[in-house]
């Protein structure tokens, strides 16, 4: 049987064999119904935030998650070309672009709150971001949309944080880098 991904050894840990191919089949229904209204019918509903939202449970000589989620990542970056022309072409480049600066600007703002109180902490004694590699972060997001600072949406999709007690809340400037990678793909 020829397989999607390689796999990794019996014993490592990969990505659910299953779950990856059913959520790559509902994947290419979904892209496929989006060229062929007539085939929308039953078509799952999947997007770009779902496809940089999927996850997999673990087994023993999995699909590699290297592989896999680089796959998602190109996969989410169709999905999301997609969605940028449909929204230029529904709304109009003018007012898209308006609607991306402004998604933007919020961002911002909600990251030049000054650090340490940029996102709410956890309590003490639970695990969270620690909040000076988050602010770190998050003035190099800020650079990027000032002044055009250098910065990938793999730098964003790939960003990671030192676990600290008391830190930030992970599901809150998780949110926010998922905004920021929106903002990033529709003016790509």
């Amino acid at each position: 049987m020829s397989q999607t991904f390689p796999v990794s050894r019996k014993s490592s840990m990969g990505y659910n064999v299953d779950e990856v191919e059913k959520f790559l089949s509902d994947a290419r229904a979904a892209y496929e119904a989006q060229n062929d209204p007539a085939s929308a019918t039953g078509a799952p509903e999947i997007d770009s935030r779902s496809i940089r939202r999927a996850s997999f449970s673990l087994q023993k000589g999995g699909y590699s998650t290297t592989h896999v989620d680089a796959a998602l990542e190109r996969l989410e970056d169709a999905f999301s070309a997609r969605e940028r022309s449909r929204a230029k072409n529904d709304l109009g480049e003018e007012k898209w672009f308006t609607l991306s600066r402004d998604r933007a600007r919020e961002i911002v703002a909600r990251l030049e709150r000054s650090p340490g109180h940029r996102f709410k902490r956890v309590g003490l004694l639970s695990g969270g971001y620690d909040r000076g590699d988050v602010d770190d972060f998050c003035d190099v997001i800020i650079s990027y949309f000032r002044t055009g600072a250098a910065l990938t949406v793999d730098d964003v999709r790939g960003a990671v944080f030192r676990p600290k007690l008391g830190g930030y809340n992970e599901a809150q400037v998780d949110m926010v880098l998922d905004a920021v990678v929106d903002v990033m793909l529709s003016v790509q």
